[in-house]
């Protein structure tokens, strides 16, 4: 009897230690730690942690350098936080945020942006226009008439 539940315990902790080391759908993460130095390309990538230095061309949804992190080389992320230093060619599709000891130079396109008191940031600055202004949209023909057209001149 109680070697029948002590199976039925083995077997659950064994099913959930080999759930514990199968990755979650769509999780593919990678992380350069301390000391580690690398050099080339990172990409399909979900997430990426730099704590460590590289020369590299990465394309990711979300990058973190640590504190110790250096990062050099042509980055796209959708989001960006920055403890460490970053150099290069820099588009950030979503919130680049340089934290109180971030520094960030180069070539750097983003569509929103936070620095914490203390960060840097220094080089080519551009923000994004994924957006249309609305003085970019054209207005409508003199022969087309818009809702919107509509209802202001029948108030005139």
């Amino acid at each position: 009897m109680f070697e029948k539940k002590s199976s039925k315990i083995e077997k659950s902790s064994e099913e959930d230690s080999f759930d514990v080391f199968r990755p979650t759908k769509g999780s593919a993460k990678v992380v350069i730690g301390n000391g580690v130095s690398i050099k080339g390309e990172i990409t399909n990538a979900d997430e990426v942690q730099i704590d460590g230095n590289a020369d590299i061309t990465i394309v990711t949804d979300n990058l973190v350098v640590g504190g110790t992190g250096d990062l050099k080389g042509t980055i796209n992320s959708h989001n960006l936080d920055v403890w460490g230093k970053v150099d290069g060619e820099l588009k950030v599709g979503g919130t680049l945020t340089i934290q109180e000891q971030g520094s960030v130079s180069g070539n750097i396109e983003y569509q929103n942006m936070q620095i914490k008191l203390g960060g840097k940031i220094k080089g080519d600055i551009k923000v994004s226009d994924k957006v249309k202004k609305i003085s970019d949209v054209k207005p409508p023909k003199k022969d087309e008439s818009s809702p919107l057209q509509d209802t202001l001149d029948n108030k005139n």
